[in-house]
């Protein structure tokens, strides 16, 4: 295990040379405390007007066979590209669907299009600073393929196992997807922060997700395995509230349990540069006539 990560400044560093060199980068003071603290007052609004439907109360997993059973065999989960869904924390349902824990603190992620029907998050999301960066990075016809709100819940949180955006976002060529992942509260190592190992941005990807063929089950498969890696490869990658990290589309990362009784809210979405891109028929992930894939660059 390495040292954690050191940030860049927002104010003062452009993020172009680091991002390029390790496949991420961070960036302090993106948001401000009180911009953070309203996307989480709308955040809490939403979970206590929530009202889901038995079968829709499942869970979210980034294992490889977990996926295959809970998400690949739910309608729920590959239509929520354009619509704002709740995905909840393992065990916190009884055997006959009801809450064992306060829904508050149920919920693993809320997604994914937060982005497209939430007016803070379309705020934050086509802010200046944010389509600022990308312009930094050289995007030229950047569109948001989705996003997300990750509560990672104090004691509950579960693990992310090591993974690349780019197995679930995949384009041709490949290089094309970026996650902005923002701090909403600080985010330590204690609390379930991200671990990267720099640089393996470099060596493609070693799986895919792809939508299964029309009328069969499960409704998605995996091509090809995650491939081991070494631990001592992974740095911590704190971040304070109100930063942001960029996360290069095939980056291995991973983040662990929340063991801690803090939690970790962060929103986070992902651009994809749709100029001489070609994004996959066969990505779970999929524009629709009510939500094609917005453009950044507002006018």
């Amino acid at each position: 295990m390495r040292q954690p990560y050191a940030l860049s400044y927002f104010q003062t560093s452009p993020p172009s040379p680091q991002y390029r060199r390790d496949g991420f980068v961070v960036m302090d003071g993106l948001l401000s405390p009180q911009e953070c603290d309203q996307l989480r007052q709308r955040m809490a609004e939403i979970v206590d007007e929530m009202d889901v439907p038995d079968h829709c109360r499942i869970t979210f997993s980034t294992d490889h066979d977990e996926q295959l059973k809970e998400q690949g065999n739910a309608d729920y989960f590959i239509t929520s590209g354009d619509k704002i869904r709740f995905f909840f924390e393992k065990g916190v349902f009884d055997d006959k669907g009801e809450f064992i824990v306060p829904k508050q603190r149920s919920i693993n992620k809320i997604g994914h299009a937060l982005h497209a029907y939430e007016p803070l998050y379309k705020k934050v999301t086509h802010s200046p600073k944010v389509q600022g960066i990308a312009k930094k990075l050289g995007l030229v016809s950047p569109v948001v393929l989705q996003g997300m709100y990750i509560f990672k819940q104090p004691g509950i949180g579960g693990e992310v196992t090591p993974h690349q955006d780019a197995t679930f976002l995949y384009t041709e060529p490949l290089g094309r997807v970026m996650g902005l992942w923002i701090a909403l509260e600080d985010a330590t190592v204690n609390n379930g922060c991200l671990w990267f190992i720099p640089g393996s941005h470099n060596s493609g990807i070693t799986r895919r997700m792809v939508r299964t063929h029309k009328g069969t089950l499960p409704l998605t498969d995996f091509v090809g395995r995650e491939q081991q890696y070494d631990e001592d490869k992974f740095v911590a990658v704190p971040v304070k509230k109100g930063g942001v990290v960029l996360i290069h589309g095939e980056v291995v990362h991973r983040s662990a349990v929340n063991t801690s009784d803090d939690s970790r809210h962060v929103y986070t979405f992902h651009l994809m540069e749709a100029q001489d891109t070609r994004w996959s028929a066969d990505n779970w992930l999929q524009p629709s006539e009510e939500l094609p894939f917005p453009p950044l660059y507002t006018k």
